[in-house]
């Protein structure tokens, strides 16, 4: 399986490397092999490994998403019992919704999830100038893809991605084959490559991406209501300022940031505390958060037309909320 994915030339450098070191091939030349594997995609240009330091942890919320990959998880680290079993191996999961509400976090916890590396698909790195090179570069990333799996493929603004595929002329026909490459190797791969695709706006997205098998769920972010807004502010104070965490007025503060996203809110908390240390104040107050809460413009203020655009093609979808109804 280490072998995977890589073309004759890449296997041949591989076993020369082992060869040369102790005559063979065994379980103790693994990390060389990884290593390997790692300079090919940095080399390829087209794919990114992710370093990961993100866990669950540090989403808050989305129960829903986190619970339904934990279960993920557990069948990919147990995966040949779980075959044998029956169970099929999981292909991925799309997350859309909200900007700002979590999805690149949870792709990323994913990755630490599973124990398994992050490979990070651009398709503005896939996009070729010359005829056929953007296809090639596409079967290259899906076969590094492979070479590298055990992994989470996380492939993000999948909307700018596959946006126009179907269409007619010049570059959508471009878009279209590079779709219809991905659909196709979605449909067939059976390696441990888990794909994870966050959306913000999918309207513009082929139908058929969305049918029911392409993805084993399709969920759907929202922005955090009360209770999650709490738990955001606090994890956010937690990490910087937990000393100070129980004087603060937590759902005064979670009150006043309705609509406010989590990208939002950690801007809050930023602020907040950054302005109390300029100010030479030896405690965060909420007054402090209040004052920054001020001095900042939500996305859902920002883009209030887009968003509300969005918001009705979400519920006009039915796809499953990320996050537990309270």
């Amino acid at each position: 399986m280490h072998l995977r994915g890589l073309s004759e030339t890449e296997i041949d450098n591989i076993l020369s490397l082992a060869v040369s070191d102790d005559g063979q091939l065994d379980a103790s030349d693994l990390p060389m092999v990884l290593r390997q594997k790692q300079q090919m995609i940095k080399k390829s240009g087209i794919l990114e490994m992710v370093t990961v330091k993100e866990t669950v942890e540090d989403i808050g919320g989305l129960h829903n998403l986190k619970d339904w990959l934990r279960t993920k998880a557990q069948i990919f680290r147990d995966v040949r019992r779980a075959k044998a079993f029956g169970v099929d191996i999981p292909k991925g999961v799309l997350i859309a919704g909200m900007p700002g509400c979590g999805k690149s976090l949870t792709a990323k916890a994913a990755a630490s999830m599973f124990r398994v590396p992050l490979l990070r698909m651009d398709m503005g790195r896939l996009m070729g100038k010359y005829v056929g090179e953007s296809e090639a570069n596409m079967r290259r990333a899906l076969q590094l893809t492979e070479a590298s799996s055990p992994c989470v493929l996380w492939i993000d603004e999948l909307e700018k991605a596959f946006a126009g595929a179907g269409a007619q002329g010049g570059s959508s026909e471009v878009t279209t084959r590079l779709f219809g490459s991905f659909l196709t190797w979605m449909q067939e791969k059976d390696s441990l490559a888990f794909v994870v695709a966050t959306a913000n706006n999918i309207s513009h997205l082929p139908p058929e991406l969305m049918r029911k098998g392409r993805f084993d769920e399709i969920f759907y972010v929202d922005f955090p209501n009360q209770s999650k807004r709490e738990k955001i502010i606090s994890l956010h104070i937690g990490k910087r300022r937990s000393a100070d965490l129980a004087k603060i007025d937590i759902p005064a503060l979670a009150r006043k940031m309705k609509g406010y996203c989590g990208a939002d809110i950690e801007s809050v908390v930023r602020d907040g505390i950054e302005a109390a240390f300029v100010a030479g104040k030896a405690h965060v107050t909420t007054e402090d958060m209040q004052a920054a809460i001020g001095r900042t413009h939500p996305i859902s203020e920002t883009m209030k037309d887009a968003i509300e655009e969005m918001d009705k093609t979400y519920k006009s979808k039915k796809f499953t909320n990320a996050s537990r109804e309270e």
